[in-house]
């Protein structure tokens, strides 16, 4: 893993060699760094405060062996990753305006794609952790974490069925407490309807009917003047003699048809006055018809009026015309038949929610029980490799319990309280010595209880959900003496089967590493590519011997590092 412009880090690399690596040096040197920076590689937050002052952007670079046979490679393979011999290179880049791009196998990716690859590479712990596994929820995330199939498959059941059920108790509270005003509604729109059908508008009836009293206010104006248009172009027969354009166009043909033969430009014009001759007679014809069909009775004009309020009184209240207002009715007929369908609605989602609590019910009690039975083979090896980290009398079980609640789900005959997680609470007691009550861990634990417990917790893990790597920050914190030695001798047995990276301040956990890195800092603050070494012989002695004496150079500070390596070696 390269490192560069990162806190204290100017640039340098960290190799993790396989089996057990401690990551060593003065408090503030830079070791949380490594854990840093692995942190970003695999999808952590990304921090501008992060970038060294002075530089433009902070770079972590690195190279995970993943067979090709994981699950993680598969996922890089569908985001067009590429392995470069069995491994995945991994690039993370904050600037220092607090953007961050990350590149995995040569392409560009979400950083939330290498979040998930996280999962099932490495698991990170540190301090933050401990005091995660302090909360309730987080118990019983590992309970179920640690059971496996036998809580997974209830469980997806069960959530799915409470998130359909959440939604049923939603729309039902919803429409029972709107029910007085969805009332009112339908009630307006009930009255809205009536109104409408009593008049029975027809679409484009407005138009027609205003057009038509239009033509009744004036229709002696009309067939006056359709009258002496039709005298005009037609004649009137008792006036002999009266000449109408008829008669004129007619002479004109007659005058015109005795030479056309002479000239073709002549034959046409006269062509073109025959047929304003038969325009003229259609024209004619119409007029007269017109003025005989014309309606001039006052009962239909003040008929018509009357209809035309009737319709006015409807385009005031649900359109500016009537075809506005019959949209209107059509809508508001599909609205009222929901209306009217909630008593029948609500009957249904009564019956859809008993029927889903009951189902919670029982995928709720497979759950616990379930969660029993895991819950005592968990706390029994947790208890195992208590004593193995020097708390040879420490018992650690389970608390799973529900509460009773009237709105909750039947279990088990009682009628509890439930979450999208089931029914339980789950909660992980510590009891540290014989006599002792056991006590919630958050409330019966030390600081040094609380690292080994969570120790333990994960080694158990490594037994039944392994990853290939694990990394450690500061998880000996309030460990001494004997229990640090434990210890440093369980990270040792754990890294027989893993990669196992720990930040650390205590010399009996390093002497078990196979491999101790040394984190100092330049005379100017800084981290450089020399900064971060591989400590071999005589150098590891002198670092152990720091660590325990605050002096490199103490024969008696020596004396115990060589016999702390010495006991490593032993039980390697």
């Amino acid at each position: 893993m390269r490192i560069r412009s990162l806190g204290v880090i100017d640039d340098a690399v960290v190799e993790l060699s396989p089996g057990f690596t401690a990551v060593t040096g003065e408090t503030g040197a830079g070791k949380t760094m490594v854990v840093t920076s692995l942190g970003l590689l695999l999808g952590g937050r990304a921090d501008a405060a992060l970038v060294r002052i002075g530089a433009r952007s902070a770079v972590v670079e690195g190279r995970i062996t993943v067979p090709e046979s994981a699950a993680a490679a598969a996922r890089a393979g569908e985001a067009g990753a590429e392995l470069d011999d069995g491994a995945l290179l991994i690039s993370r880049t904050v600037s220092a305006e607090g953007r961050s791009r990350a590149h995995l196998g040569g392409r560009s990716v979400p950083v939330g794609l290498l979040a998930e690859l996280a999962d099932d590479l490495v698991a990170v712990h540190g301090q933050t952790d401990q005091q995660g596994l302090l909360k309730q929820s987080r118990q019983r995330q590992a309970l179920d974490r640690y059971a496996g199939d036998a809580v997974a498959g209830p469980l997806a059941k069960y959530t799915e069925a409470y998130k359909r059920l959440r939604a049923v108790a939603t729309e039902l509270e919803e429409i029972t407490t709107r029910a007085r005003e969805r009332a009112q509604e339908a009630d307006l729109l009930r009255f809205g309807l009536d109104e409408i059908a009593a008049v029975e508008p027809r679409a484009g009836e407005d138009v027609e009917l205003a057009e038509e009293a239009e033509r009744l206010g004036h229709a002696e104006a009309l067939a006056s003047a359709a009258s002496v248009a039709h005298a005009a172009l037609a004649g009137n027969p008792e006036d002999l003699e009266g000449v109408d354009a008829g008669t004129l166009v007619a002479g004109a043909q007659r005058a015109l048809e005795a030479v056309r033969a002479h000239d073709p430009a002549l034959a046409a014009l006269t062509d073109r006055i025959g047929e304003v001759g038969i325009l003229l007679r259609d024209v004619a014809g119409d007029l007269a018809g017109y003025a005989d069909d014309l309606d001039a009775d006052p009962l239909r004009l003040a008929a018509v009026e009357e209809r035309r309020a009737a319709l006015t009184g409807l385009t005031r209240k649900y359109g500016p015309d009537i075809a506005a207002v019959l949209a209107w009715a059509e809508e508001s007929a599909a609205r009222l038949t929901d209306l009217e369908g909630d008593d029948e609605r609500i009957g249904e989602l009564t019956a859809e929610r008993d029927g889903l609590r009951a189902e919670l019910g029982g995928l709720a009690q497979t759950l616990s029980q379930a969660r029993t039975e895991a819950a005592e083979r968990f706390a029994a090896a947790v208890t195992a490799e208590l004593a193995s980290l020097a708390m040879p009398h420490a018992r650690v079980s389970f608390d799973i319990r529900q509460t009773e609640d009237p709105d909750g789900v039947e279990v088990g005959g009682r009628t509890v309280a439930h979450g999208p997680s089931g029914v339980d609470e789950v909660e992980l007691l510590l009891a540290p010595h014989p006599g002792a009550p056991p006590r919630p861990i958050a409330k019966g634990a030390s600081g040094g209880e609380l690292s080994r417990v969570m120790l333990a917790v994960e080694v158990v893990f490594a037994g039944t959900d392994p990853v290939p790597t694990y990394l450690f920050d500061e998880v000996d914190a309030g460990v001494g003496g004997k229990a640090a030695v434990e210890i440093g001798r369980r990270l040792a047995k754990l890294a027989k089967s893993a990669q196992v990276v720990v930040v650390t301040h205590l010399p009996q956990v390093a002497a078990f590493a196979d491999r101790q890195l040394l984190v100092a800092k330049t005379h100017d603050g800084t981290v450089t590519r020399s900064g971060v070494k591989v400590l071999e012989g005589e150098d590891r002695i002198r670092e152990l011997s720091r660590m325990l004496a605050g002096q490199e150079d103490s024969e008696t500070a020596r004396a115990h590092a060589e016999e702390l390596l010495e006991t490593a070696r032993a039980d390697g």
